[in-house]
């Protein structure tokens, strides 16, 4: 949907730098821009198996949170909540300030965000998160089916809360703007995946496909795939999820979807649909798990279809205009995979699918604490990665619980 851009070249040399940075996402850009700020006159190569806005920064759905609310969210986390809330809006704040900064049109607006409920499970949920809500004193609005109906052009669920903590973006105009502001001084090397990563005298050697660096100091920051170079194989797990968008509505569809024309939708169960109007007039559904593999594309198509339907019957079949899909870095209990995991060897993984602001975040403070500087208690805060099992054993699991979790919220589906 967007024009095409000026490509970095690819890695295609051996050579010595101070730092390289793996995964040139949100995570990665912020640490490289974060280390550059702390270290003006420090080698830095900044690596992309891709291309800037065409990976997983690009692919999500565009919901920007710039508060840090969990699905299990509850009054007892309230305290730990707002210290993470706080860095989570100063994180989002970094990223609004370098859009400007970048001179690029965006489309990024602070719409607020829906969370909606049509069974018991999604109820039960939506009923946590509102005594949440009140008592983390951050604003809401209550809404009823009708409301919603009113408002999104749905009777699909039951109720619904409204916040207005959150961006909607087209996330790959985002990502491609923050890219632009980083020090020329940062190499930027895209299309270079990495094939592996040794540790050797002078710190760590990075192969890629055609060249080689070497390095003092090694970050990896690009989320689900640290696992498939070694580290945190235990901790982390790649996680496909699916989405698809229709081609731009007509104004007679569009007059039937209600008042609002910029809105999104998050799921109360985890997994449930997200559903977006995107400014342009199109709708954007997104659902469907699978560990470490990827469905076809038909079954895809269809499934997000009947989900599509359920929710907006009045439009009869629609058309996708396109259909994609991305890994997550999921971990087991929702902890962070961060920090330094050998000497010289940084990571950052498993934002559990929030990894647009909270990558940001912690993308920054790795570099503040690779380089000295104080940093909260993240571990505290947001947890670190419990142990999951290998396969087969780790797809079985995986299986089972996707199985009942689906019966138990059958109904967002």
């Amino acid at each position: 949907m967007l024009p095409p851009r000026a490509i970095n070249d690819s890695l295609r040399e051996h050579r010595g730098v101070d730092v390289v940075i793996v995964g040139a996402g949100f995570t990665g850009l912020a640490c490289a821009k974060r280390w550059a700020e702390l270290v003006p006159d420090c080698r830095i190569a900044l690596l992309d198996a891709s291309e800037i806005g065409e990976g997983n920064p690009g692919r999500n759905s565009g919901f920007l949170l710039d508060v840090a609310l969990a699905e299990d969210a509850d009054p007892a986390n309230t305290d730990r909540m707002a210290k993470c809330n706080e860095l989570t809006r100063a994180a989002m704040q970094s990223i609004v300030e370098d859009v400007a900064r970048s001179g690029l049109e965006v489309d990024l607006e602070r719409t607020g965000t829906y969370r909606a409920a049509a069974g018991s499970a999604g109820m039960q949920a939506l009923s946590n998160y509102q005594a949440f809500l009140k008592s983390a004193e951050l604003p809401f609005r209550e809404l009823d089916q009708a409301q919603l109906k009113r408002e999104l052009g749905t009777d699909f669920y039951q109720a619904g809360l409204y916040s207005p903590d959150c961006y909607l973006a087209q996330p790959a105009a985002v990502i491609r703007a923050l890219a632009t502001t980083i020090p020329d001084t940062i190499d930027v090397y895209e299309r270079t995946p990495v094939v592996r990563i040794s540790p050797v005298s002078v710190g760590w050697q990075v192969l890629t496909s055609q060249g080689s660096l070497t390095c003092t100091d090694l970050v990896l920051a690009n989320n689900s795939f640290i696992a498939g170079l070694g580290v945190a194989t235990s901790n982390l797990a790649s996680v496909y999820t699916y989405a698809a968008l229709t081609e731009p509505l007509s104004a007679s569809a569009l007059g039937s979807l209600g008042s609002v024309r910029n809105w999104g939708v998050l799921p109360t169960h985890r997994l449930g649909s997200t559903l977006r109007l995107t400014v342009d007039g199109r709708l954007l559904i997104r659902s469907l798990h699978d560990l470490e593999k990827e469905q076809s594309e038909h079954r895809v198509r269809e499934a997000l279809s009947l989900r599509l339907r359920r929710r907006f019957p009045q439009l009869g079949d629609l058309r996708f205009e396109s259909v994609w899909g991305g890994a997550v870095g999921f971990t087991y209990n929702g902890g962070l995979v961060w920090g330094d995991k050998q000497p010289g060897l940084w990571v950052s993984g498993g934002c559990n699918g929030g990894g647009t602001v909270k990558g940001t975040m912690l993308g920054r403070l790795l570099a503040d604490k690779a380089n000295g500087k104080a940093v909260p208690d993240l571990e505290a805060l947001f947890g670190t990665a419990s142990w999951m099992p290998p396969n087969p054993i780790k797809g079985l699991g995986f299986q089972l619980t996707s199985a009942w979790q689906s019966w138990q919220g059958r109904d967002e589906l």
